[in-house]
């Protein structure tokens, strides 16, 4: 084994392998040497605040790579200015190497216009405000949907959502104030469907019911009836119903007759006018309570005076009154009263008995 190993032809071969490595890689490093420049650097040179068409330019005549990217607008530098740069100068670098330079944009960044058609006005506003756009001037058109966002001009030309403006962009709107009143009706018989749909959006109107004598949906169909009537005046986004055949109106005068009596209201104006009187106003009564009822007075039943009757005189022979004398009046015994007349005394609800008569006395003469 180890005699076969020192065999000449053996060691020729180990030989000669070993050169050929080593030759391989003295070859491989001599390559990478010349490639990559081993041992050659250059200063890079500053190229901050410069524009980058001056840049670049002064790049290339150093050999050096470069690659732009712009970064956020920024007003308070110039556009196209250069703002950042890497490797930073002064550094060394090999031949060829790339130089990564950062550069102000000449206006923002675009942003797309969001969907904020027939939104209502003040949410429209916010959201137009967030994504970075300015209103302007707020354009009112009449329509039915009241404080809604109809359109968005910007520089007097219509913006689809979507489209792409520059930030910040001043932007004009236009807001729905409302459906106009009692706009005159136009004449669309004797018109075609297309026509017809033409002037009933012009004049602030919408189609309504379309009704085809043939049951087709043909738009050259000509117009042989409408309703409401021309000259009739509704307010604005009112519907209105055609009647459309391939005949003329001419030729269906009996359709129109019989439409008329339908949908065309007759007033009779034989009768006399109507006279309206005003009403008086209803007032309400006024009650008022009833006046108490007086209480009656117990009546108190006045005494008689006491009557007082001469006394009788008798005489015992003659029957003749002696002269010199005379009769004696009673005195009236009762307690309270004078012969005066006055009205007795009453105590409490008890009351005074009239005094009795006193009896006569009689005077005797001898």
């Amino acid at each position: 084994m180890l005699k076969s190993l020192f065999n000449w032809k053996v060691l020729l071969n180990l030989v000669v392998a070993i050169g050929v490595f080593v030759g391989l890689v003295w070859l491989t490093f001599r390559w990478l040497e010349y490639h990559t420049n081993h041992g050659q650097e250059i200063p890079v040179p500053n190229v901050i605040n410069k524009s980058v068409y001056d840049a670049v330019k002064i790049l290339e005549d150093t050999g050096l790579e470069y690659e732009v990217d712009s970064a956020e607008y920024n007003p308070k530098y110039k556009p196209f200015q250069v703002l950042k740069m890497h490797p930073l100068s002064s550094s060394r670098v090999k031949p060829g190497s790339l130089v990564r330079i950062v550069v102000n944009p000449r206006t923002w960044a675009p942003i797309t216009v969001p969907d904020v058609i027939n939104k209502y006005s003040g949410l429209a506003f916010q959201r137009l405000d967030q994504v970075g756009l300015k209103i302007g001037d707020t354009i009112y058109e009449p329509s039915i949907q009241k404080d809604a966002l109809l359109r968005v001009l910007y520089k007097g030309n219509a913006v689809n959502p979507g489209s792409r403006l520059p930030r910040f962009s001043v932007i004009d709107v236009v807001v729905g104030s409302g459906p106009m009143r009692n706009i005159s009706i136009p004449s669309v018989v004797g018109l075609s469907v297309k026509e017809a749909r033409a002037v009933i959006a012009k004049s602030l109107f919408e189609v309504g019911l379309v009704e085809h004598e043939d049951g087709s949906k043909d738009e050259s169909d000509i117009i042989y009836y409408q309703d409401p009537a021309s000259g009739d005046v509704r307010d604005q986004g009112m519907q209105i119903d055609l009647w459309a055949s391939k005949r003329t109106p001419a030729e269906l005068r009996a359709k129109v007759e019989q439409l008329n009596s339908i949908y065309r209201m007759k007033v009779d104006t034989s009768l006399p006018p109507v006279h309206y009187e005003e009403v008086p106003t209803y007032q309400e009564p006024s009650y008022e309570p009833p006046a108490a009822a007086p209480v009656p007075r117990k009546e108190v039943p006045k005494p008689e005076p006491a009557k007082t009757e001469p006394a009788k005189t008798t005489s015992a022979a003659t029957g003749a009154k002696p002269a010199g004398t005379t009769a004696e009046k009673p005195k009236t015994t009762a307690t309270g009263s004078q012969s005066s007349g006055n009205k007795p005394a009453t105590t409490g609800n008890a009351t005074q008995q009239p005094a009795q008569k006193p009896k006569a006395k009689k005077v005797v003469v001898e």
